[in-house]
């Protein structure tokens, strides 16, 4: 890619690209609209920052995405270009995909038609069954992660939890827990070893169902209750669906992986092959493959071996929600204004540390604090002097659950108050005691529900 950065006549260039205006911001640093200098070719490059990505154990995770999207020529998969790297940043150069996440679609119709959304879900379903062809398994699919081009046309991103046939176990399964808690398929949270096509397909049905009614098919604010509903494979299909609908969806959220339907079954399903033309994948070799490679002395030996499952930092679904803004997602199906939906963040303190600092950061702000059964209410009155600077009154309360040693995550809902101060809240806790922010899906806005 050639030198880390420069100008070019007031324009910021990465060696043969041209970097424009923001696109999007993550865990470990954010995208960048891109253009080829010679080409005027459209790309988006994702700009990881090293030293965070190392602060938090996941040099694992970018190897996994990247070794995994190099294989990947697909017409609704993201397609990776070219990879380079500095002393302190990763540059991935991928595919410009200009129409938004598959979610943001759905959440400004509320739901989408039979029609339009069986578009989507076959062009999904033959993306899933290359990768599977090829042995890989995404383990994270939502419609946060899957993008849709100006023509309409799906391409499925983010493959940092995917799974390669080396990280299979002796048994021919998978083992490492994760996937975001409303996708992940009921054998997952058993923890006895998976199949990752059959959890793919959980995780595809899964979207279906949200895109077919404009709701999460399991919800609840409680994990427990949550798993309890996925384990029974409780949830209603709408009569308001075609029989032939229903039907598909029962069969793809059918709670036990050996009686689940199959990418072969799904496309032998006469409500799939409706107007249904495969697509083909993109065989042609070209130059790219040549820059598909990392700088080996950034990486120590250990961060390059990815082969073996268990030496990756174990990830579970509360972490998970922790560790990015999109994961949680129970509180984005709900009647109530966004503003009231719980925020929650990953911190390496203690819970003895984290409550004593928490409480030290809200008293500074003017908050009164008051201890509650395990959890901490902190409350900001009009009276307050200290209240002007900062906004209304309000109500939260925290609370702190110990993922690992020396990992926790906290949980802050509001009770009542001013949601502009909420959010400042959150973000300042976050900031202060957290590893990563978590603050974006505060921001998103509703889906809408339909009955």
């Amino acid at each position: 890619m050639g030198k880390e950065g420069g100008e070019v006549h007031g324009k910021r260039v990465l060696g043969k690209y041209e970097l424009g205006k923001t696109l999007g911001m993550g865990n470990f640093g954010k995208v960048k609209y891109a253009r080829h200098v010679e080409t005027g070719e459209a790309f988006a490059v994702k700009i990881l920052d090293l030293k965070r990505i190392k602060s938090l154990k996941m040099e694992h995770q970018i190897m996994r995405e990247i070794s995994t999207l190099k294989l990947l020529k697909h017409p609704n998969i993201v397609r990776l270009h070219e990879v380079s790297a500095s002393k302190t940043k990763i540059y991935m150069v991928l595919e410009y995909v200009n129409g938004g996440e598959l979610f943001d679609k759905i959440v400004l119709k509320g739901k989408l038609s039979e029609k339009e959304g069986r578009n989507f879900f076959q062009q999904l379903i033959d993306a899933i069954s290359y990768c599977h062809d090829k042995g890989i398994y995404h383990r994270d699919l939502k419609p946060e992660n899957v993008l849709v081009d100006a023509k309409g046309n799906i391409k499925i991103s983010d493959f940092g939890l995917s799974a390669l046939p080396q990280h299979l176990g002796n048994d021919g399964l998978l083992h490492t827990t994760c996937g975001s808690p409303s996708y992940m398929a009921p054998e997952i949270l058993l923890n006895r070893g998976y199949d990752g096509a059959r959890t793919d397909i959980w995780s595809c049905g899964v979207i279906l169902y949200v895109i077919l009614t404009g709701r999460l098919p399991f919800d609840d604010r409680n994990l427990a209750v949550l798993y309890h509903k996925i384990f029974r494979g409780d949830t209603k299909i709408p009569n308001s669906l075609s029989p032939a609908a229903q039907h598909i969806l029962r069969r793809l959220l059918d709670p036990c992986p050996l009686t689940r339907i199959n990418v072969a079954g799904i496309k032998a399903d006469e409500w799939f092959k409706q107007g249904y033309t495969p697509v083909s994948p993109n065989n042609d070799d070209d130059d790219d493959d040549d820059n598909l490679c990392l700088n080996s002395s950034l990486l120590t030996k250990e961060q390059h071996n990815v082969s073996d499952e268990n030496k990756t930092l174990p990830i579970n679904a509360f972490q998970l929600i922790g560790m990015s803004s999109s994961l949680d997602l129970s509180g984005l199906f709900e009647k109530e204004d966004a503003s009231e939906r719980k925020f929650m963040f990953t911190s390496k303190h203690s819970p003895k540390d984290l409550f004593e600092n928490l409480v030290d950061i809200v008293t500074g702000m003017g908050f009164q604090v008051r201890k509650e059964h395990k959890k901490l209410k902190f409350t900001l009155k009009p009276k307050d002097p200290k209240r002007k600077s900062i906004g209304s009154s309000i109500s939260i309360t925290a609370e702190a659950f110990e993922l690992s040693p020396c990992t926790c995550a906290v949980e802050l809902r509001k009770l009542q108050g001013d949601s502009s101060l909420y959010k400042k809240t959150c973000a300042k806790l976050s900031e202060e005691l957290g590893v990563c922010e978590s603050q974006q899906h505060l921001e998103r806005p509703l889906l809408k529900i339909h009955t």
